[in-house]
């Protein structure tokens, strides 16, 4: 799949003008499960994502330009609701980018990574950084 992901997914809309909102749950870390579960590369997706790697664009939705012109977008959630959100963003755009969801598969069961139902109301929306309580 690494081929496929270099040669196509990451300058498909360069190459081909092609949109994508393809989402990628890809396993990152090695937490003592074995090779098959440390599947995703993250420095990797990270050095393919933009040109501009030391410029990070305001959440403003009139500087969203930055967001447009990389190749995808690589998250890691590390909330139920954020989970979520992210997920909901990716449907309701205007433009299509591919995502990358690299999460260590432990937050599944973690139990102090929990939302309450309110996180998840429409007025809430996807958070780039959670600050430690």
């Amino acid at each position: 799949a690494q081929v496929i992901i270099d040669q196509f997914l990451s300058s498909m809309e360069r190459k081909w003008s092609v949109q994508s909102g393809l989402v990628m749950l890809l396993p990152h870390g090695y937490q003592g499960m074995g090779p098959e579960h440390s599947s995703c590369r993250l420095e990797r997706f990270l050095l393919m994502c933009d040109e501009e790697a030391d410029v990070v664009p305001e959440v403003d939705e009139a500087k969203r330009m930055q967001i447009q012109d990389s190749n995808w977008q690589v998250v890691n959630c590390t909330t139920p609701a954020n989970y979520f959100h992210v997920l909901r963003r990716q449907i309701h755009r205007d433009f299509r980018k591919p995502l990358i969801v690299a999460a260590p598969k432990d937050l599944l069961r973690h139990k102090l990574a929990v939302s309450s139902l309110e996180d998840f109301g429409p007025d809430r929306r996807f958070q780039r950084v959670i600050g430690e309580t």
